[in-house]
């Protein structure tokens, strides 16, 4: 399999194609507006501690104070243990009163653990973790843990591992997820990458003053390096001579590996013409997904779960009915896995595939899925066929899909993918004029809508327009507003 990651920069936006055999597999865009605060580490100083809240502000440069509660402070700045009444067994550790371990004007080392929002300051935690691409660094507590999803029987061999492998120095370390899998190789650079991440930071706050930020959690360009780059990886193309620059520092540093297949674009054409990505991109916020064959999926994303329902649509190629089905099975099954990915898709996904009779094709589709799903990076559990025919996967969420982060609701339908008709919106203008009537006595009725219920009003329902006048004894004028949606009207009283 042969990779390639193109990047195209530019001052507002970072955009990321992970470029798989000529077929585009990712899409990643970062904007710099929206980019947030959570996991940034600043050297803050207390600016009001409030016992009755047990929390504290603290400034560390931003318009708003940010907020910190006593049990975000480190487990070593003081505890209260307490016993039983018998005295057998000590009870959990109660956090000292934060009046007793923090005062006004103290420079504290905290981290970002919510964004601003609204009038809310950010929340803070001063229990720094940095993450990387297999493990978190928890520099303040020794523990090895191993995330909680991943299944029980391989947790106390993994964690025993990563503990050899993290030695006796300080700090602990939780294995992430997608580190199941790692290598002791893999698992060492990125204990490494994070030791010398963590000195870097507490370099920088002695040399820093209070109110300094000490680390920003890293960027698109560098996670491209840290996360998505493997040894599938030919070449790293990037279209700005300045940011090659940066990244290949940054690269030598902490990732060589993946900072000598960086490469400079120079090409005239865009970059993602290449591969036309930027097709690639339309087709990924369309529903419809058209198969090879003549098949197609229909993709619909809602808030709790995504919907795919596989179709046959033009395809009779096969000698028969249970082959054809199959066949445009297989095929939707190579696709889904694709669109996972490109459309970033997490959460519950529910595939309606054709139905088949034979168990060995339902067995074919199901393996192929499989096995093409095993390429994501990202986690992804595949159930069997339900009694209903249905597959249900689970995908883990990373980040926001590509129709949130690109599109919105649309402002005519409010996102219900319809619209009324012109004449159904035509008829209730006649209802509400009729309604409006009989409360109010004005010398006219304007009625003010789209152009399309207009015309419809002044053409084909024109009849009733006039008897609805007749009826009510007052006259009735029309105006087409270009600027109304389909669905939008006012009726005037003159």
């Amino acid at each position: 399999m042969q990779q390639e990651i193109l990047i195209n920069w530019s001052p507002q936006e970072t955009r990321v194609a992970v470029v798989e055999s000529g077929a585009v597999q990712e899409i990643h865009v970062e904007r710099a507006l929206e980019r947030g605060l959570v996991g940034n580490v600043y050297l803050g100083r207390v600016a009001r501690v409030l016992p009755g809240m047990q929390s504290a502000f603290i400034d560390i440069g931003l318009d708003r104070a940010a907020f910190l509660h006593v049990a975000d402070l480190n487990p070593p700045t003081g505890t209260i243990r307490t016993s039983d009444a018998d005295g057998a067994a000590p009870a959990p550790a109660a956090p000292l009163p934060i009046e007793k371990q923090v005062f006004e004007g103290q420079s504290l080392m905290v981290q970002v653990i919510k964004d601003p929002i609204g009038t809310k300051g950010a929340r803070l935690s001063a229990q720094i973790s940095i993450a990387g691409r297999l493990l978190v660094f928890l520099p303040h507590d020794r523990h090895i843990g191993v995330s909680q999803k991943i299944p029980g029987p391989l947790r106390e061999a993994l964690r025993q591992r990563l503990q050899a492998l993290a030695g006796e120095a300080d700090g602990g370390f939780i294995l992430r997820t997608n580190g199941e899998d790692a290598t002791d190789a893999e698992l060492a650079d990125d204990i490494a990458y994070l030791r010398r991440t963590w000195a870097r930071i507490r370099e920088a706050a002695q040399k820093l003053p209070p109110r300094s930020l000490l680390h920003q959690d890293l960027n698109l360009l560098q996670r491209v390096l840290r996360d998505i780059a493997g040894e599938h990886t030919q070449a790293i193309r990037i279209d700005s001579h300045e940011q090659f620059h940066l990244l290949m520092g940054f690269g030598r540093e902490f990732m060589p590996a993946a900072a000598a297949k960086l490469q400079h674009y120079k090409g005239e054409r865009p970059i993602f013409d290449l591969f036309s990505i930027d097709e690639e991109i339309a087709r990924a916020l369309g529903r419809r997904v058209d198969l090879k064959s003549g098949g197609y999926l229909i993709i619909d994303q809602t808030e709790a779960l995504t919907t795919v329902d596989v179709n046959t649509g033009g395809f009779v190629g096969a000698r028969n009915f249970d082959d054809t089905i199959f066949k445009t099975n297989l095929e939707a099954a190579q696709t889904l896995a694709r669109q996972l990915r490109l459309r970033n898709l997490g959460g519950i996904i529910v595939v309606d595939f054709i139905d088949m009779g034979r168990d060995d094709h339902r067995e074919a589709v199901l393996a192929e899925l499989r096995k093409q799903i095993a390429r994501d990076r990202v986690k992804t559990v595949v159930g069997s066929f339900s009694a209903l025919g249905l597959v249900e996967l689970t995908r883990k969420r990373t980040r926001e899909s590509l129709a949130h982060m690109l599109t919105e609701p649309c402002p005519a339908c409010q996102g219900r993918g319809h619209v009324k008709t012109a004449r159904t919106v035509a008829y209730d203008i006649l209802r509400e004029v009729l309604r409006e009537a009989r409360q109010f006595n004005p010398r006219e009725f304007r009625v003010i809508a789209n152009p399309r219920v207009i015309e419809l009003l002044l053409d084909e329902e024109s009849p009733h327009l006039a008897g609805l006048s007749d009826f009510i004894g007052k006259p009735i004028s029309l105006q087409a507003e270009a600027a109304m949606g389909p669905e939008n009207y006012d009726i005037v009283l003159l």
